[in-house]
């Protein structure tokens, strides 16, 4: 195996935040594989610092890689949003950026980058040549979402949240059954994309919630039928879109359709949560929400409507959510050791490129850039 930069997986700053990107298990299949692989201590990660020591891994203080710890060489690995410092940026970092899409703190994240000379290689991005996608949290994702918007639509959906295990979170789906529906009308539901890894997850939590399931692909929402969208009880978004497309439901539908009077739709559960950028398609809201207010209510009426947008949602299930994409990553990371540029991180590092060459016409890196694979 040829020499393998220093795998550095760092502590998420985000309380919330329990998955981890790597396993203990598949850690030690890396380390086992020669990577030299380093984890950060954290005090709510799910899997414990000991387990990685266990599986060969170094241990490191949390934050260390921001304190000069990690090799220039490493590849710092992590889930989600760096912290405010360090200004300058010089390792290859792996995780989901969030700044391809127009989003507000998109440009001062890459002034970071182009600063230190470093590289982001967004998970978001990282995909075969067809643009599917090789490790997502999509599934578990949709599945929480959809969860949520249902206890939500039932009424027992209660703040602060808390991780759980699966077997927990599908008793209190079944449990939720036992609710009469105000109107003596079962829940029905709408899943936009219900065909995809979210969609799936999506369904299967709501088929457990025993609530009805109508699933939409491109066909649907080439032609959109907004009445439908208003007509049922529950509404989730698990569109993932990288160009601008009309929206599926703005403030005027809201107002203006069967809406006021008519309007069944009382929770909307949007897994994409694009706000602030242009590729946003329900712009009925402008905020997300989050663990301790996981629903916000967009207005009353005679139907209250709410809106669910958490961006971590398979930190709620984190065990389960990490293992899946654990499994997903790991030959991708033993790719990056082969000695031959491996196709799919290329991809991933040509549209961080394509992002900083919109970010200004010029800028100064400071050093040399390292290569992605």
């Amino acid at each position: 195996m040829a020499d393998v930069p220093q795998l550095w997986m760092r502590n998420e700053t985000r309380l919330t935040e329990r998955r981890a990107p790597l396993t203990p298990q598949d850690a030690g299949r890396l380390v086992r594989q020669g990577v030299r692989l380093t984890v950060e201590d954290s005090d709510h990660r799910v899997f414990p610092l000991a387990a990685y020591v266990d599986a060969g891994c170094r241990a490191a203080p949390a934050g260390s890689w921001a304190d000069g710890a990690a090799p220039r060489s490493a590849y710092v690995l992590g889930l989600k949003e760096l912290p405010p410092t360090p200004e300058r940026l010089h390792h290859r970092h792996v995780y989901f950026g969030h700044a391809y899409k127009g989003q507000a703190e998109a440009p001062a994240l890459l002034e970071r980058f182009a600063a230190g000379g470093g590289t982001l290689l967004d998970l978001e991005y990282l995909a075969d040549a067809q643009g599917r996608r090789l490790a997502a949290f999509g599934y578990w994702a949709g599945y929480v979402g959809a969860a949520l918007a249902v206890l939500q639509a039932r009424g027992l959906l209660e703040g602060p949240l808390t991780p759980m295990p699966r077997a927990e979170l599908d008793r209190r789906l079944r449990a939720s059954r036992a609710v009469p529906p105000p109107d003596g009308v079962q829940l029905r539901s709408i899943v936009i994309g219900g065909y995809g890894r979210s969609g799936r997850g999506a369904c299967d939590a709501l088929v457990t919630a025993g609530v009805r399931v109508t699933r939409w692909d491109r066909t649907d929402t080439a032609h959109l039928d907004r009445a439908a969208l208003l007509g049922c009880d529950v509404l989730v978004n698990a569109v993932l879109t990288t160009r601008p497309v009309p929206p599926f439901l703005t403030s005027a539908d809201l107002d203006g359709g069967p809406g006021r009077d008519g309007r069944r739709l009382s929770v909307i559960a949007d897994i994409t949560c694009d706000t602030g950028s242009p590729l946003h398609l329900l712009p009925v809201y402008d905020r997300l929400t989050d663990w301790t207010t996981p629903a916000r209510r967009l207005g009353d009426g005679l139907r209250p409507l709410d809106v669910i947008a958490i961006d971590n949602l398979p930190s709620l299930l984190p065990a389960e959510a990490a293992r899946a994409f654990s499994a997903d990553l790991l030959p991708k990371l033993l790719a990056l050791g082969t000695g031959t540029p491996d196709p799919d991180w290329l991809r991933c590092r040509e549209a961080f490129t394509e992002a900083m060459t919109t970010l200004r016409p010029t800028f100064v890196r400071d050093g040399d850039e390292q290569p992605a694979a």
